[in-house]
C-alpha cells in the first residue's frame, strides 16, 4: 500500500447531525438533521494542505427534513428531497424555484447531466415513489415528464443513471431499467445479505454496485466490465466502510490505501480530485498526494503497473511523459528478470527496444560477417585466464572475465 490521499478535517464536532451533502467547486452543502442547510466556502492555503473554512449562508427554515441534496451548478440550481417531496431552489440565494407535485411521496432521487457535442447540457432525473419510478428533464425552469412511469417490482433503495439505463437497488435485487420508451426490467442479481443495496455512478457512464463486501461494474447492458470484482475488507456504506475510507483500482486490482476515520457515513465530490467524506458531526477532505511523490513510493514499493498508470496522468510534457513510461517500464523488465520470470521480462525488454548491452561495448563491437542465429559458448573454467581475441583487427577485447560472462549470457538470453 501506499499513500494516495491525506484526510484533512474541513468542519469537527458540528452540533448539528449531518444527514446529506453535496458540493461544486469551492463550496459545500451540509444539510443537517433539524433541516438546517449550510452553505461552507473552502479556501486552500496556498502551498499547504490546509483549508480556509467560512460559514457563508445559513438557512435554519430551509425544511423540517434534509433527505437528500443535488447541485447542479450548470444551471445554479440546488436539487432537493424535503419532506418526501422533490423542490428545485436557486443555487445562490436558496429561493424555491419550483416543486414537483406529481412526486409527492418520493423516497429517493437520481439526477444525470449530460453534455451535448455543442456543449449544451442536458439534465434528467428519476424519482422513486412507492412502487414506481417517474422520469423527468429540467427544461425553463421547470422538470417536465420525460416519460410514462415505471412500475417497479417493490420499492426502490438506491438507483443511479447508467446511460439510457437506470440501475435500482431494491431490497433484495438489483434490476436494470432501459430508457427504451417501454421502460424494459431486466433483474441483474441478488443484493446479498447487506441490508442496504448499494448503486453509485461513476464518471465514464457506467455504475459501482454493492454485494455484500464486493462491488462490480455494470454498463448500461448490465453487464460486468471488469473481469473481477472489488473485494472489500468490510461492506461498504455509500461507498465508505463503516471504519475508514478505502482507496483501491481496479486494474490492476490493488488495495492502495485504508484511511482510519470516525464513522464515516457519506463521501460526495466537487469535481476531479475533490472528495468530502463526512460523519455525524465531522467533515474530512481527501486531498491527493502529488503524482510525482505517489509514483516514487510505488518504484520503491516495486508496485511499477500504478506507477504506469499515474504516470500516464500527470501534466508533464509529452516528451517528459514518454521518457518517465519508457524509465518505469524497464524498471518493470528489469524486475520482471529478477523474479525469474523471463519470457515476461524479455517481451517487455523486446516492445521497449532495450539493448541489454552496455553502450560503450555495444560501440566496440565489430564482426566479419552476419551472426548466425545460435552461438555455442564454451563455458570458461574460473581458474582459467581470459583469453578472448578479437575477431577484427583494432578491435579492443574485454580483459575481465566477470564482464565477459556478464555479456555472453545476456546475448544468449536476447
Amino acid at each position: 500500500m501506499h499513500d494516495a490521499y491525506e484526510p484533512v478535517p474541513i468542519l469537527e464536532k458540528l452540533p448539528l447531525q449531518i444527514d446529506c451533502l453535496a458540493a461544486w467547486d469551492d463550496w459545500l452543502l451540509v444539510g443537517t438533521k433539524p433541516g438546517h442547510l449550510l452553505l461552507y466556502r473552502i479556501k486552500k492555503d496556498a502551498g499547504t494542505n490546509r483549508f480556509e473554512v467560512t460559514l457563508e449562508k445559513s438557512n435554519k427554515n430551509f425544511s423540517k427534513k434534509i433527505q437528500q441534496l443535488f447541485v447542479v451548478s450548470q444551471y445554479k440550481i440546488l436539487v432537493s428531497l424535503l419532506e418526501n417531496n422533490i423542490h428545485v431552489h436557486d443555487l445562490l440565494t436558496f429561493q424555491q424555484i419550483t416543486v414537483v407535485s406529481k412526486a409527492r411521496g418520493a423516497t429517493l432521487f437520481a439526477c444525470d447531466l449530460q453534455q451535448s457535442s455543442s456543449g449544451e447540457a442536458k439534465l434528467r432525473m428519476c424519482v422513486a415513489v412507492k412502487r414506481k419510478i417517474q422520469l423527468y428533464y429540467w427544461k425553463d425552469r421547470e422538470f417536465h415528464e420525460l416519460q410514462g412511469d415505471v412500475a417497479a417490482p417493490d420499492i426502490p433503495k438506491s438507483m443511479a443513471w447508467c446511460e439510457n439505463s437506470i440501475c435500482v437497488g431494491f431490497k433484495r435485487d438489483y434490476y436494470l431499467i432501459r430508457m427504451d420508451g417501454r421502460g424494459s426490467v431486466k433483474e441483474l442479481f441478488p443484493t446479498g445479505k447487506q441490508l442496504e443495496p448499494l448503486v453509485a455512478p461513476l464518471a465514464d457512464g457506467k455504475v459501482a454496485v454493492g454485494q455484500d463486501d464486493l462491488t462490480v461494474v455494470l454498463n448500461e447492458e448490465g453487464v460486468c466490465t471488469q473481469k473481477c470484482a472489488l473485494n472489500w475488507t468490510d461492506i461498504p456504506v455509500a461507498m465508505v466502510l463503516p471504519r475508514y475510507v478505502e482507496i483501491r483500482t481496479l486494474e490492476p486490482r490493488l488495495l492502495v490505501q485504508s484511511v482510519e476515520l470516525q464513522r464515516p457515513r457519506f463521501i460526495t465530490s466537487a469535481g476531479s480530485n475533490v472528495v468530502y467524506v463526512a460523519s455525524n458531526h465531522f467533515v474530512w477532505r481527501l486531498v491527493p498526494i502529488s503524482i510525482a511523490s505517489q509514483i516514487r513510493q510505488l518504484l520503491q514499493d516495486k508496485q511499477f503497473e500504478l506507477a504506469l498508470q499515474l504516470a500516464k496522468m500527470k501534466d508533464d510534457s509529452d516528451a517528459d511523459k514518454r521518457q518517465q513510461i519508457h524509465h518505469i517500464q524497464n524498471l518493470f523488465a528489469f524486475n520482471l528478470f529478477c523474479q525469474k520470470r523471463f519470457d515476461d521480462s524479455m517481451q517487455v525488454f523486446a516492445k521497449l527496444g532495450t539493448d541489454l548491452l552496455p553502450s560503450d561495448y555495444r560501440k566496440q563491437l565489430h564482426y566479419p560477417n552476419p551472426l548466425p542465429a545460435l552461438h555455442l559458448v564454451k563455458q570458461l573454467n574460473d581458474s582459467d585466464p581470459s583469453t578472448t581475441s578479437p575477431l577484427m583487427e583494432g578491435t579492443p577485447t574485454i580483459k575481465s572475465r566477470k564482464k565477459l560472462l556478464q555479456i555472453i549470457d545476456t546475448t544468449l538470453l536476447k
